[in-house]
């Protein structure tokens, strides 16, 4: 509807502004409030509830009265007061005075459920877990519940041809007594059908590899949402839809009261809209004339994600400064699902440029071979190095979330560390286990990061340096009610080899910096030569404890302590220690961290340190 402006005099003006403020001061109350009194706890909560939306001032006095003697005998009768004494005084304030009268007993409870589901654990549990027995006050809450849970198992669970052959509540309330009869009767629980997939440039037999499901396993919803799941996280596509082929009897059953499972409502979103008739009478007609086929075909609808996919982003860090990142990724360049990735950043300090070939197997979201290659040129400080590199690696992911990698790795590394120069081919082996568990992902306030490596080389397949290194990184965040986050880090290495000088700087130790020691400078901290230059440790261990306090939604302040260092020999005398306060921000891209700190060892000197991006 299009807007008209138009000029209006001082009066009218007026007029606009004082009678609107005149009608707030006559317009009826939207809630009745009442004083009550003779009853309390959840009867007395929920007679109020029943009375909130009533506007007296629609109401004469005498329809009043009966609509608030109304809602309220509504409401006790709830809780199994049926011969309730009601006396309401209109005078303002409304006053209502409750003798509640004797309360209803459950003389007679009879449950029943009978076909497939009278096997089925959950609707047995639903059962046990039901908390009336005979010879309990009537309450019509949990006997509801009960019914809406049935309907919503049946859908979940496949019973499609469910219904109540008998659901009863028979209330004498001059005998205070109540008989409660739920006949439930599942029928025969579908079975999955034949998966049919449309829409795919990916192998269909490599996405059938993936289903969370058999032909003829009992159905499950939670098994076809998994499924989905799945075909989506591959990357391969820009949308995934999985649902059961629902015919003829099952698009005729009424959705469960209170809506049931929403995945059902997204499940037959896009079946033809007929005209629903009751559980009851579908399954009068279902015994008369019952399917012998009770297998659900299942239909996967993708489309294709776009083939090229780019992403650029600009950053800013104390360690690096200014620093630009170019992605380009294929999600899929054939038929088999491989992909391909390539990305180049840059910085003041390091230039790289890297690309991934991965090859999915069997599990394409646990299983996979990787080939990496790239070319990294650094220039900070006492180093300098131009490094080329390719690893063959093998990926599994288990079922607990840790990754183990096997891989293979060729190195060639051109370099100067603290004036010492030297070029070397390095080819050698190692094993990863990682894990990185996180929610939310954009700003944890649950979880943790587990890494560890174990690399080998030896000049007897060529190589020009034998060595042995290990690295381990832990990191936890945890969060006390919502508003105090904790974090900690500790991570250590070490190299044991019988010439550390044909070392290249990439596999040395160093310290410092943003995501290390807060307080000193990036990778300032290492043994030291003769000439006073840096040339990396053999060891190394840091550690990070830090307390972040929310000061007002997406702004955090923080107190942190850090301490750590770079040397050759496993005990240092002396490990630097930095300590600051800071600032968190969630922005829209990511958080933001500004902190101060200030190195122990070093009375007047104080360090910025300013990221963006998440801690893991």
């Amino acid at each position: 509807m299009g807007r008209q402006r138009r000029w209006r005099s001082a009066t009218q003006v007026a007029c606009f502004i004082i009678l609107p403020l005149c009608a707030a001061s006559v317009m009826p109350a939207w809630a009745l409030t009442a004083d009550i009194s003779g009853i309390d706890g959840d009867v007395e909560a929920n007679v109020s509830a029943y009375l909130e939306n009533i506007d007296a001032e629609q109401y004469t006095d005498v329809r009043l009265e009966a609509e608030i003697r109304s809602r309220t005998q509504e409401a006790l009768r709830v809780f199994g007061y049926y011969e309730p004494d009601i006396t309401i005084e209109l005078t303002p304030p409304i006053r209502l005075t409750i003798e509640p009268g004797p309360r209803v007993e459950i003389e007679v409870l009879s449950i029943n459920i009978e076909g497939d589901a009278q096997d089925d654990p959950p609707f047995q549990e639903a059962l046990d877990n039901f908390p009336l027995s005979e010879g309990d006050p009537l309450r019509h809450a949990p006997w509801d519940r009960l019914r809406t849970q049935f309907a919503g198992l049946a859908i979940e669970r496949g019973y499609f041809d469910w219904g109540f052959t008998d659901r009863r509540m028979e209330v004498r309330p001059y005998l205070q007594s109540a008989r409660l009869y739920m006949d439930f009767d599942s029928g025969t629980r579908y079975r999955f059908g034949k998966v049919n997939i449309t829409g795919s440039h990916i192998d269909p037999d490599r996405l059938q590899q993936m289903q969370t499901f058999e032909e003829n396993d009992p159905y499950l919803a939670e098994s076809l949402a998994t499924y989905n799941q799945r075909l989506g996280e591959t990357g391969w596509f820009k949308s995934v839809t999985v649902r059961p082929r629902l015919e003829t009897a099952q698009e005729l059953t009424i959705t469960p009261p209170g809506g049931g499972d929403p995945w059902f409502s997204e499940a037959t979103a896009s079946q033809p809209q007929r005209p629903l008739i009751s559980s009851a009478a579908l399954l009068s007609v279902l015994n008369i004339n019952k399917r012998d086929n009770t297998t659900l075909p299942i239909d996967v609808s993708v489309e294709p994600a776009d083939r090229h996919q780019f992403e650029v982003g600009i950053g800013y860090a104390t360690d690096v400064g200014p620093r630009l990142r170019f992605s380009w990724h294929q999600p899929w360049i054939n038929s088999l699902g491989h992909s391909l990735d390539h990305d180049l950043y840059l910085s003041a300090p390091e230039q790289r440029f890297t690309g991934v070939y991965n090859i999915p197997l069997e599990d394409p979201l646990r299983d996979s071979y990787r080939l990496q290659y790239g070319i990294r040129n650094i220039d900070d400080s006492d180093t300098q190095s131009l490094e080329g590199s390719v690893e063959v690696a093998r990926r599994w992911q288990f079922e607990n979330d840790w990754v183990q990698t096997l891989y293979f790795r060729t190195t060639y590394e051109d370099f100067t560390q603290g004036g010492e120069a030297d070029e070397v081919w390095l080819f050698y082996p190692g094993i990863q286990w990682s894990r990185t568990r996180t929610r939310p992902q954009r700003f944890p306030l649950w979880g943790d990061r587990q890494q560890l490596s174990v690399e080998y080389s030896d000049r007897i397949w060529g190589s020009d340096a034998k060595f042995t290194r290990v690295t381990g990184d832990t990191e936890w965040i945890r969060t006390i009610n919502n508003d105090n986050r904790f974090s900690a880090r500790l991570s250590i290495g070490a190299i044991e080899t019988d010439d550390f000088s044909k070392l290249p700087p990439s596999l040395r130790f160093f310290a410092g910096g943003d995501r290390s020691v807060r307080g000193y400078s990036y990778e300032s901290l290492s043994p030291r030569n003769a000439d006073g230059r840096l040339r990396g440790g053999q060891q190394m261990i840091t550690s990070s404890l830090e307390y972040q306090r929310r000061v007002r939604e997406n702004w955090w302040g923080a107190t942190f302590i850090d301490t750590g260092d770079a040397f050759d020999n496993w005990g240092p005398n002396d490990l630097k220690t930095g300590a600051g306060v800071g600032v968190r921000w969630i922005s829209p891209v990511g958080p933001i961290r500004l902190d101060v700190a200030h190195p122990f060892d070093h009375e007047d000197a104080f360090r910025l340190h300013f990221s963006i991006g998440p801690e893991f």
